[in-house]
């Protein structure tokens, strides 16, 4: 088989060229990563989770109109999406008080938000993804007005659909981040989801309990990672047999 051309890789997923023109085949890794990468590890069939969660989730909002770079799961750990341009502005909705809003304003995480909130976030590594405002998004290019509108009505959407989604398996879901980017068809493009959906950017705790079923294991070393992901995994359904083992 022939070696296949590496076009980005990020801190869990690595983008490699497609098959066919226009298309992209994203890898999900086994990399933990927090802090700007500053703590890393590797959690042994995360990627394969995350894989399998973010196909159907993906697949969900596909079904309800929301336009998505994803096309199908190649394998257990490879999807193969639609290349975009990707917009470098990372959109987080907030509906319950926690991570950097808890601190930021010293309220007590699980503090439920008078309405759900759109922050955004300038997508850089080397600056630590600093958070901005609409201002800065048009006035430096990053994405038009009419793109900023399109990525927050979709974001509200995503956001409706995914926290009856999830609330219907007993989870609650606290915050969440998306990417977007261009799908250009001739001299024409439409705005559309990128990335993934999965526990490494969506808090996510068991309604009952409380107890944090996503990334904040790792960051916070709560431990059970995989634990965590594999039961998402098992609530959604979508479980894969090779996650089982340990």
């Amino acid at each position: 088989m022939a070696r296949r051309r590496k076009i980005y890789e990020g801190k869990a997923k690595t983008m490699y060229e497609g098959p066919e023109p226009g298309t992209l085949v994203q890898y999900f890794r086994d990399d933990a990563t927090a802090f700007n990468a500053q703590k890393h590890a590797i959690i042994d069939g995360k990627g394969v989770l995350n894989n399998a969660i973010s196909e159907y989730l993906m697949l969900r909002l596909g079904e309800i109109g929301i336009p998505t770079a994803f096309v199908k799961r190649l394998n257990m750990r490879e999807q193969l999406v639609r290349r975009v341009e990707i917009i470098p502005v990372e959109v987080v909705v907030r509906n319950l008080a926690a991570g950097s809003l808890a601190t930021r304003f010293k309220l007590e995480e699980g503090t439920p938000l008078p309405r759900s909130i759109i922050e955004y976030f300038y997508k850089s590594d080397e600056l630590g993804d600093p958070m901005i405002c609409e201002e800065h998004i048009t006035a430096f290019g990053w994405a038009s007005t009419q793109e900023l509108d399109d990525m927050m009505a979709l974001s509200l959407r995503v956001n409706d659909f995914l926290t009856g989604l999830f609330l219907g398996v007993g989870l609650r879901l606290v915050d969440f981040k998306l990417e977007f980017g261009r799908l250009f068809n001739e001299d024409e493009f439409t705005v559309v989801l990128a990335d993934e959906i999965t526990p490494d950017n969506c808090r996510l705790w068991d309604v009952k309990t409380g107890d944090k079923m996503d990334k904040d294991r790792f960051r916070r070393d709560l431990g059970n990672v995989k634990e965590a992901y594999q039961e998402v995994a098992r609530r959604l359904g979508v479980l894969p047999e090779t996650a089982v083992a340990p």
